[in-house]
C-alpha cells in the first residue's frame, strides 16, 4: 500500500496542504513578500508582453547594429507610432468619449421610459400581478442603483486619482524593465541552467525553449488577432452608422484578448448603444459581430495562431471560470498563457521522471 501510486499522490497533496496551513500561521512573514510581488507584478507582466512583441524586431536589427542601439531604434519607432496614433485618433476618441458622458443622463431617462413602456405590456402586467414586488418597484430600484453608481464616481475621486497615479508609476517603470529584458533576456536560460544537474540540462533547456515558444506564439498571435477584430468592428460600426464607432471598436479590440467570453464582453457596449438608437441597429450590430466572429474563428485565428497551444475549448472555459473567480479580469487575461506554460513544464517534467526511472537494458 505504501508503494502504491495513489498513496504517494495522496501523501504529496497532504504535505502541500500542511505547508500551506503552516504558512498561514506566519502570514506576517509572507505578507511583505506578497505585497512586493503584487507591486512588481504589473510592470513585469506588461514589460513581458512588450518583450515578446518587440524581440523579433530587436533580433532582426541586432544582425546589423549593436543590440543596445537596435533596442533604442525600436523604442523610438514605438514611441513615434504611439505619438502618431494619439495625434491621429486621440481627438476623435476624446470627442466621442465626451459626447457619451454628456449623453449619460439622456440615456438614463430613455431607459426609464423604455421600462415604463414595458410595464404597459400585457405579459408584464400578468407577471406583475403574480409577484409580490411590483414592476414600479423594480424600475425604481434599477434607476436608483444606476444613479447611485453615477454619483459614486464623483465621491471616489481620491481612489480614481490613486489609480491614475499607479498607472503613471507603472508606465514609468515599464520602459526600464523592458530595456533590460530585451538586452539581457537571452542570458536568463543559461543562468538558470547552471542550477540544473549536467545530465538533465538538455531536457531543462528544451523545457525553457518550449515555454518561451508557447508564450511567444500565444501573445503575438492573440494581439494580432485582436487588432484584426478591432479593424473589422470599426468597419462594421462605421458602415451601419452607430455612434461612438471608434471607441466601441477599441473596446472590442481590447476585450478580444480574453478567449471565448472577450468578444461578447466587447459587443455588449455596442448593443447597449444600439438599443437607444433603433431595433434595426441592434440587429445590425449582433448580426455583424456574429459574422466577424465567424471570420475570426475560421479564417484569421487558424492562419495566425494555428493550433500551437493545443488546448481543448472546454478546458479553456473551465480555466476562465476558475480564473475569473479568483483573480477577476487579470485572471481572465493570464489564465490561458499560464496554463500553456504550466502544461509544458508538467509534460516535460513527467517525461524527465520516466527517463530517470527507466532501467538500462543489458
Amino acid at each position: 500500500m505504501v508503494q502504491s501510486k495513489f498513496f504517494r499522490v495522496g501523501l504529496g497533496i497532504a504535505l502541500v496542504l500542511i505547508i500551506i496551513y503552516l504558512a498561514s500561521l506566519v502570514d506576517f512573514i509572507f505578507q511583505p513578500i506578497s505585497l512586493l510581488i503584487r507591486t512588481l507584478f504589473a510592470p513585469i507582466a506588461i514589460a513581458g508582453v512588450f518583450y515578446y512583441l518587440m524581440r523579433p524586431l530587436v533580433n532582426l536589427l541586432s544582425k546589423k547594429v549593436p543590440r543596445g542601439l537596435s533596442i533604442l531604434i525600436v523604442f523610438l519607432a514605438l514611441i513615434g507610432l504611439g505619438t502618431g496614433s494619439v495625434l491621429l485618433v486621440g481627438p476623435e476618441i476624446q470627442k466621442q468619449t465626451q459626447s457619451f458622458i454628456d449623453n449619460v443622463p439622456s440615456y438614463i431617462n430613455q431607459g426609464q421610459d423604455m421600462l415604463l413602456q414595458l410595464q404597459e405590456n400585457e405579459y408584464v402586467q400578468r407577471f406583475q400581478e403574480s409577484n409580490e414586488n411590483s414592476f414600479n418597484d423594480l424600475v425604481e430600484q434599477f434607476t436608483g442603483n444606476l444613479e447611485g453608481y453615477v454619483s459614486a464616481i464623483g465621491s471616489n475621486i481620491a481612489k480614481i486619482v490613486g489609480a491614475i497615479a499607479n498607472v503613471v508609476i507603472v508606465l514609468v517603470i515599464v520602459p526600464f524593465v523592458l530595456f533590460y529584458l530585451l538586452k539581457e533576456g537571452d542570458k536568463a536560460p543559461a543562468f538558470l541552467l547552471k542550477f540544473i544537474p549536467s545530465k538533465q540540462r538538455e531536457e531543462a533547456r528544451r523545457i525553457l525553449s518550449d515555454m518561451d515558444n508557447a508564450l511567444s506564439s500565444y501573445l503575438q498571435g492573440q494581439i494580432l488577432v485582436s487588432v484584426c477584430v478591432g479593424v473589422l468592428c470599426l468597419i462594421l460600426y462605421l458602415s451601419i452608422g452607430i455612434e461612438y464607432a471608434l471607441v466601441l471598436a477599441i473596446v472590442a479590440m481590447l476585450t478580444n484578448v480574453i478567449p471565448f467570453i472577450g468578444p461578447w464582453i466587447g459587443t455588449a457596449p455596442a448593443v447597449i448603444v444600439a438599443i437607444f438608437d433603433s431595433p434595426f441597429m441592434v440587429v445590425a450590430v449582433i448580426v455583424g459581430v456574429l459574422i466577424i466572429q465567424q471570420i475570426e474563428s475560421n479564417l484569421i485565428s487558424p492562419q495566425i495562431m494555428g493550433r500551437q497551444l493545443n488546448i481543448h475549448p472546454v478546458t479553456i472555459i473551465f480555466l476562465l471560470l476558475a480564473a475569473s473567480r479568483f483573480a477577476g479580469l487579470l485572471g481572465l487575461l493570464l489564465a490561458v498563457p499560464t496554463y500553456a506554460v504550466g502544461k509544458v513544464v508538467v509534460s516535460h517534467t513527467y517525461r524527465l521522471i520516466k527517463l530517470n526511472r527507466r532501467k538500462p537494458v543489458d
